[in-house]
């Protein structure tokens, strides 16, 4: 298959792509800059010059290939407070995509968040059959899985807040920043909630077996750890960083995390049994708390 990916000099896609070519693929990844040209070209693939907000290439990419794998996502613009900006620019994206493909039984994987359907009012165990009717980036889950009806193999593949390898952690990272910076490894009241995590290459593992194998309409989850109690991920953070940690009020969250604040207090806990079964996923890469632990964070 010639398959495009969005966001392809991001963490993630430094995985997926190689792992596509291996798989025996070729690959045209969207960029934005010079700079991101040169490390997807490194990867072994072609570019795209574009962004989120550019829908007729997406849509003549997507056309030109044979399934999409969509990654972007502007966490920039969410960092710096805008994160509706972001969501409804996510939410043009995939629609310009999704339409390109309308009719053509091509595979269209798109991407979510497990806290972000936290946060938007999901209760218990997250499983792969639970879905909301709306919310931020949920409104774009629901747009990819709609294009299921209209002839794409659609399909969706959320992940964990804690997407790590390479010394690069996902939300996690963030943590260790305001680590370094303030002294202390904080987590909020008893550090009870939990976060899920995947190492990076299982879940570029499963990306490639959505795009190759999953059913029109089908949500998998990127999760190998189901739930680790965040005070656990503090005191990972503070042994490799060399600082205390501490319980913080959850008023004082918004002082201390900034854009993270909405999701440290979350109990984010998720299943991938569907998954695993579906699709004969299992993950064997390093867990979080190893890879904290193992990782040089010098320069994180």
């Amino acid at each position: 298959m010639h398959v495009f990916v969005t966001g392809a000099s991001g963490h993630i896609a430094s995985h997926v792509i190689p792992a596509l070519i291996a798989a025996g693929h070729s690959v045209t990844g969207l960029v934005r800059s010079d700079r991101s040209a040169a490390v997807v070209t490194a990867l072994g693939a072609a570019v795209v010059r574009g962004d989120l907000a550019a829908l007729d290439t997406l849509g003549i990419a997507a056309r030109e290939s044979d399934g999409v794998i969509h990654l972007a996502f502007d966490h920039d613009q969410q960092g710096s407070g805008d994160l509706m900006g972001a969501v409804a620019a996510d939410l043009q994206a995939v629609t310009a995509i999704g339409e390109a493909l309308v009719g053509s039984g091509k595979a269209f994987v798109g991407t979510n968040a497990t806290a972000g359907m936290v946060l938007a009012g999901a209760t218990g165990e997250l499983t792969e059959l639970d879905a909301l009717p709306g919310g931020p980036r949920i409104d774009a889950e629901n747009a990819v899985i709609a294009f299921a009806e209209r002839g794409v193999r659609a399909s969706v593949v959320r992940l964990p807040p804690a997407v790590h390898s390479d010394g690069r952690f996902g939300f996690v990272s963030g943590l260790v920043e305001i680590a370094r910076v303030t002294g202390v490894a904080q987590y909020v009241s008893d550090g009870a909630n939990r976060w899920p995590s995947v190492h990076t290459a299982d879940a570029a593992a499963l990306y490639i077996a959505a795009l190759e194998s999953a059913r029109p309409g089908s949500r998998v989850h990127a999760v190998a750890e189901s739930g680790i109690p965040l005070r656990d991920i503090a005191a990972a953070i503070g042994r490799r960083v060399g600082v205390p940690t501490a319980s913080i009020a959850p008023e004082a969250a918004g002082d201390a995390f900034g854009h993270l604040a909405p999701f440290v207090g979350v109990d984010d806990v998720v299943s991938s049994k569907l998954t695993r079964d579906l699709l004969g996923w299992q993950p064997t890469g390093l867990g979080l708390i190893d890879d904290l632990t193992a990782a040089s964070l010098a320069d994180h």
